[in-house]
């Protein structure tokens, strides 16, 4: 006899290495597939971010042959009520471990025990899910590297075989629930940002093409924005449309620096989700308490430095680059990631939770644990985090990874027609700097003091 599954998509948007999936269509179950629209994630998320979900929502919805159905509505009172559409007696679902999904979960996992319909968590986003690696007494492991050892150790499942031969149920059989376009839920992109590709195939020729022509060289050019020498994978990883687990299985054979390094950038994302799942708290309040305390700086002076920074017009043409290529791509190189948010912090005396905002608003991989806790590693203030007085020195960042000045040209116009490495310090050309670019807005060596300063004089 033949019965109903009904598979909730959420941060696994695609059909293979599913464990979720592979459970749902177990036992020639047919799989109602969904998305629910939910009000509260979607507000919270930046455009770029919501024209992403919903390209990589019709991508899915494509390699199921138009069987996704994309119900808006509070999770809580939407699945339950499918459920009942489709005489379904089992939830399927990737376990979400974020502070709101887990919240979101148990409110629904009560309400379909009321409808006497079972939930079944298999899988996560993540190759060891958030919690799992703990020391030999019970706790956390709030520092990376033994985490890495823990988690190493613990290895993980091999990739799930799922996405052929499902009997996925037609959503025009459901009755009673109204079908969305996903493109109802995209926002306009700003203004001139292009986008990448996106939906589990991308994922998987993009990987493809990074394992067998970069991957090897990795470890030593994943700090040069100017060269291609990064997966771009986050932005799969974010919405799932690959789970780290395939591309680990493509990493064990592998024995070359470049691999070793690339899955300790894994581990790292997945270091960043235990330290929520441990402390949820700590998305948006310093793991240290004396940062939050600390002095910053306030009023209109600091507004416009702000504005500058995020424009990409501070008059440090390597954190311009990062800041417009942000605004270009929603996308930004990870070394730029930490050489703009040291800026804004120690140069520009503003709290990290500002410049995070600021990313999550732009970035199409904007994930709070990743993001927040790589702010937080920059300011002093999180999980292994760089000491306060760690501060890069923006002028000789460019310089080091960006020698040429090849990725400085590529995002600042203005300075296209300046030569080499002479294009990190336009102040110091024959002519002074070029028509339309900015002079510094700081001086870097009297607010690297600055921030010392008042380092020391912490609460």
């Amino acid at each position: 006899m033949t019965s109903t599954s009904l598979l909730w998509f959420r941060r696994d948007l695609r059909l293979g290495d599913h464990p979720a999936l592979a459970a749902a269509a177990d036992h020639n179950h047919r799989v109602l597939g969904v998305f629910v629209a939910d009000d509260v994630p979607l507000d919270a998320s930046g455009s770029p971010r919501r024209a992403v979900l919903a390209r990589t929502l019709a991508a899915l919805a494509q390699a199921m042959d138009g069987r996704l159905l994309i119900a808006h509505g509070r999770p809580r009172s939407v699945l339950p009520r499918l459920a009942r559409a489709v005489d379904a007696d089992v939830v399927h679902v990737s376990a979400d471990y974020g502070p709101y999904g887990r919240r979101r979960d148990e409110q629904v996992q009560r309400a379909l025990q009321d409808a006497g319909v079972e939930w079944v968590a298999t899988g996560s986003p993540y190759a060891v899910a958030p919690g799992r690696v703990r020391k030999s007494n019970g706790e956390r492991y709030a520092v990376f590297t033994p985490f890495y050892r823990g988690w190493t150790d613990h290895g993980w499942r091999k990739p799930a075989r799922s996405g052929s031969g499902v009997d996925w149920v037609d959503p025009g059989e459901v009755d009673g629930i109204t079908a969305h376009d996903p493109q109802e839920y995209a926002r306009t992109v700003p203004a001139g940002m292009s986008l990448p590709e996106v939906g589990e195939q991308a994922a998987l020729d993009g990987w493809r093409t990074f394992r067998d022509e970069a991957l090897d060289d990795y470890d030593g050019d994943r700090d040069r924005p100017d060269r291609p020498g990064t997966s771009h994978m986050s932005v799969y990883l974010k919405w799932g449309s690959i789970h780290p687990r395939t591309l680990l299985a493509d990493l064990a054979g592998r024995r070359s620096t470049g691999a070793a390094s690339y899955r300790r950038e894994l581990a790292w994302r997945e270091f960043y989700a235990d330290s929520v799942f441990h402390l949820p708290e700590s998305v948006w309040t310093s793991v240290d308490p004396v940062i939050d305390r600390m002095a910053w700086d306030s009023g209109q002076p600091a507004e416009e430095r702000f504005e500058a920074w995020r424009a990409g017009r501070t008059g440090y043409p390597f954190i311009d680059a990062g800041m417009r290529q942000l605004l270009a791509e929603g996308w930004m190189h990870n070394r730029l990631r930490m050489a703009t948010a040291s800026f804004l912090i120690k140069d520009l005396h503003l709290p990290w939770q500002r410049g995070a905002e600021h990313f999550l608003e732009h970035l199409v991989d904007g994930d709070y644990a990743s993001n927040n806790h790589g702010w937080q590693w920059v300011a002093g203030s999180g999980a292994q985090a760089a000491p306060f007085f760690r501060i890069f020195n923006p002028l000789t960042q460019g310089e080091k990874f960006d020698p040429s000045g090849d990725f400085v040209r590529r995002y600042i116009p203005e300075l296209r027609d300046v030569p080499g490495r002479k294009v990190h310090r336009p102040w110091e050309l024959d002519g002074g700097v070029p028509a339309g670019y900015p002079e510094p807005i700081v001086d870097h060596a009297d607010e690297r003091a600055e921030a010392l300063r008042r380092w020391q004089q912490r609460g």
